[in-house]
């Protein structure tokens, strides 16, 4: 049991919890759906990490690591009520530790780009690896997607649970302050996958996070045929390195215009300089919503198995790429080989560079503040 010193954490009254021989899988259950738990393996540096099962009455399952808080598996069913996984990803926890471009990983602790690698926050300048360069990516070199989180799976009246922290430390790839996280991932009765982040600090820092799933609502192949809808009349257009230029520019009129459901790859290979900048798209929109309110921020629809998926939080911005870095190198779960714009990320999240924007929303969190960030993927068949 010392690997899973989670294991006996209250599960609510209605659970039964059960344990294998050797205590190598663990189960909890009641009426609202199950948890179960096993080791997925360790780090590099010998931290053993465990791999959570969460699965709803509906029968929809969600696979999440203490390792990055990577959501591994992602099973929803399509108009036949047939489940397939829809998430991209590795089969064993090597591949996510080698070479992964953050499959399914929890982003933190500032998601996307900063210009350079520098900010400067109450007259302190400070400087973070260039990971992507020329620019800081994703929290840096070890940012929240490559740590051990400290798990505790319950149920909850909403559905099965997982609650993990990470304390990152002051100076930690670079960022002022020590951040105290907490990641709540539950797996609703509604077949939605919620994702409620907060977050303190003990001095002046700044805070981002955000989930980095790869969907393929088909299961298989490209996405291109997946029609897309952006709650967004304008967008934040970015330099060669992908940087935000500060401009907010109208939808209207470019490929950047998802108002209406348009297939992603009905102007993915424009003449368009932007376009060409990104590989296709991998920009922030300007989602049309109060700030911190959770609203609808897009919807993807797969014709040919009915999946749809709906994105909500309670961010400004919405990231989405479509895969366009993928080039058939990865091999991944299934055998499945990952070719160009085999899967898309719909990323919630604060604008790019924001800390170097003043025109931008804050991401500054302050002692005594507490960030909060809801994110929900919610899926049905039509």
């Amino acid at each position: 049991m010392k690997n899973h010193p989670h294991a006996l954490l209250a599960l609510g009254t209605a659970a039964v919890l059960l344990f294998s021989a050797g205590c190598a899988t663990h189960r909890a259950h009641s009426e609202k759906g199950s948890i179960t738990w096993e080791p997925f393996g360790t780090t590099f540096d010998g931290e053993p990490v465990t791999l959570y099962t969460l699965r709803n009455r509906q029968g929809a399952e969600a696979k999440i690591a203490s390792y990055g808080g990577i959501v591994t598996t992602l099973k929803m069913p399509d108009r036949n009520g047939k489940y397939e996984d829809i998430v991209l990803g590795y089969d064993n926890l090597v591949g996510y530790l080698t070479n992964s471009p953050y499959f399914g990983a929890l982003i933190g602790r500032y998601g996307n780009r900063i210009a350079k690698g520098r900010f400067t926050l109450n007259g302190v300048e400070y400087i973070l690896a260039t990971n992507n360069y020329p620019n800081a990516l994703h929290g840096g070199i070890k940012g929240f997607d490559k740590v051990v989180w400290k798990a505790r799976p319950h149920l909850t009246p909403a559905g099965p649970a997982l609650e993990l922290k990470y304390v990152s430390r002051d100076g930690e790839e670079g960022y002022p302050g020590t951040l105290d996280v907490t990641a709540v991932y539950t797996l609703t009765d509604h077949n939605e996958l919620r994702l409620d982040f907060t977050a303190t600090t003990d001095k002046p820092t700044i805070v981002n996070l955000t989930h980095h799933s790869y969907f393929n609502l088909a299961g298989r192949g490209d996405i291109l045929g997946h029609q897309v809808m952006i709650v967004a009349d304008t967008f934040t257009p970015v330099d060669a390195t992908l940087i935000p230029t500060g401009e907010f520019r109208p939808v209207e009129g470019t490929p950047f215009d998802f108002r209406q459901p348009t297939a992603i790859g009905a102007r993915i290979n424009e003449n368009n300089q932007q376009l060409k900048f990104g590989g296709g798209y991998d920009h922030n929109w300007v989602i049309k919503k109060p700030e911190k309110v959770l609203g609808l921020m897009a919807r993807v629809t797969d014709p040919t198995t009915g999946r749809v998926m709906e994105v909500l939080s309670t961010e400004p911005g919405l990231q989405f790429y479509s895969g366009n870095f993928l080039d058939g190198t990865i091999t991944g779960k299934y055998g499945w080989k990952y070719e160009h714009r085999n899967g898309f990320c719909m990323e919630p999240q604060h604008y790019p560079d924001s800390p170097n924007k003043p025109q931008f929303p804050s991401v500054v969190l302050n002692p005594g503040e507490v960030y909060r960030n809801t994110i929900i993927y919610r899926f049905y068949a039509q």
